[in-house]
């Protein structure tokens, strides 16, 4: 029984010292991946209603107005569209006043330019 209590004691310091850590350092490595998922997921939440705001003044002003808005500037001028331009880059193709214009919204690389 003697040689068990022994054993018993070397492998709980081994726990202790060794199995504990990496297991901790484990948990920590599981939550911060599981913060970058719920960021990344967050961004592209955040360009997917950028995009529907702006089709959704484009389409407004179109319904009003009987045409396609020339340009962006005219819908963040007289429809109150608001694009953070600092965060995103919007590409506005116009192909006639009465057909939707292509609209493409890219969020800007904020870490090269830090």
């Amino acid at each position: 029984m003697g040689m068990r209590n022994h054993f018993l004691k070397k492998l709980s310091t081994l726990a202790r010292y060794l199995i504990m850590p990496v297991l901790m350092m484990a948990a920590v490595y599981i939550l911060l991946v599981s913060a970058g998922n719920v960021n990344e997921r967050q961004q592209a939440e955040s360009l997917k209603q950028m995009q529907d705001t702006i089709h959704k003044a484009v389409l407004n002003c179109y319904a009003i107005e009987g045409s396609y808005p020339a340009t962006l500037d005219y819908v963040e001028q007289y429809y109150g569209l608001q694009i953070d331009h600092e965060r995103y880059d919007v590409f506005y193709e116009v192909f006639a006043q009465n057909i939707m214009p292509e609209i493409t919204v890219v969020e800007k690389d904020t870490e090269s330019s830090q």
